[in-house]
């Protein structure tokens, strides 16, 4: 398989959500040539002052994309952006290449690996795990899932938008290591959100509380940025909360086909659940808030 370098492929980029948008940017950046779409035209458009070519079909881009990356919402978007008659899949020359780098079920993945490979199209599950400012700095860490041999061709790809990225393991592998990094991603926020309550209700500074939280080797670099936030009371979505949601979904999922019980996961779950039906469209990091509000813990103009 050839390498994956700019002066060799064009490329076709699907979903340009806050992800999305950000990842095409790094490649346009670093050279590549950029066919993409979105279902919202105006964020395909917002790609061409750097170069991007916006297209309104998505048969179209994989007719003339050597590597086609997709970055989307969930299992039925990927479904549906992939499979049927005006789906990428119809368009694809034997021989393309699929980076699919959606947060779905490891079945999912398993079976577009699956669909792609009858027509001779080579698919890798490439999640993604790293915040937006992650996307937008190219320091995301990639979790791949499929050939070894196109893991390597795929390199210079990986190398524009990540500062690290593994290989581990057949198709599926990627999609279900994202899942078990996010199980401590969702479980962890509650743990901090349980701590951070119990500290006020002890009579501990929020602010203080907070800082000197953030400086302990206990709370994950991914959290970290998170507690600065929390202080100034900003739940604003960079990881939203109905993502977080629908990936303990998956998570509880997966764990439940295999068996394998999860209890702090679906205490975790219950709580993220309770919050997303406020209807707000926030950080999943606003369970601190709910906490607060569950323990009769007002949160003061000044700590905003």
């Amino acid at each position: 398989m050839k390498n994956l370098a700019a002066e060799h492929v064009k490329l076709g980029f699907i979903g340009l959500g806050n992800m999305g948008s950000r990842i095409a940017q790094r490649l346009l950046a670093h050279g590549y040539k950029l066919v993409v779409f979105d279902q919202n035209p105006t964020r395909a458009e917002a790609l061409a002052p750097n170069g991007a070519v916006s297209v309104n079909d998505i048969v179209e881009l994989a007719r003339s994309a050597d590597v086609i990356l997709s970055c989307l919402t969930n299992d039925e978007a990927v479904q549906s952006v992939y499979t049927g008659p005006k789906g990428a899949l119809a368009g694809a020359r034997p021989g393309t290449v699929v980076l699919e780098m959606s947060t779905v079920s490891p079945e999912t993945s398993r079976e577009l690996h699956k669909w792609a490979g009858r027509l001779d199209v080579d698919v890798m599950d490439v999640a993604i795990s790293g915040s937006t400012p992650a996307a937008e700095q190219g320091t995301l860490t990639l979790l791949a899932g499929g050939s070894a041999e196109l893991f390597d061709a795929a390199q210079p790809i990986f190398d524009a938008i990540a500062r690290q990225y593994f290989h581990l393991g057949p198709s599926g592998a990627g999609t279900t290591m994202k899942l078990v990094v996010n199980t401590l991603l969702g479980v962890g926020m509650q743990a901090i959100a349980e701590a951070v309550v119990l500290g006020e209700s002890a009579g501990l500074n929020r602010n203080l509380l907070l800082e000197v939280l953030s400086k302990t080797a206990v709370v994950a670099p991914a959290h970290v940025g998170k507690l600065a936030r929390i202080e100034r009371n900003d739940y604003s979505p960079q990881f939203p909360l109905t993502l977080m949601n629908k990936d303990f979904q998956l998570i509880l999922s997966t764990a439940a086909r295999g068996n394998v019980p999860m209890p702090a996961t679906e205490a975790a779950f219950r709580v993220n659940a309770d919050e997303l039906a406020r209807g707000e469209e926030q950080d999943f990091s606003a369970i601190v808030r709910r906490m607060e509000e569950e323990a009769g813990i007002a949160v003061t103009q000044a700590a905003r």
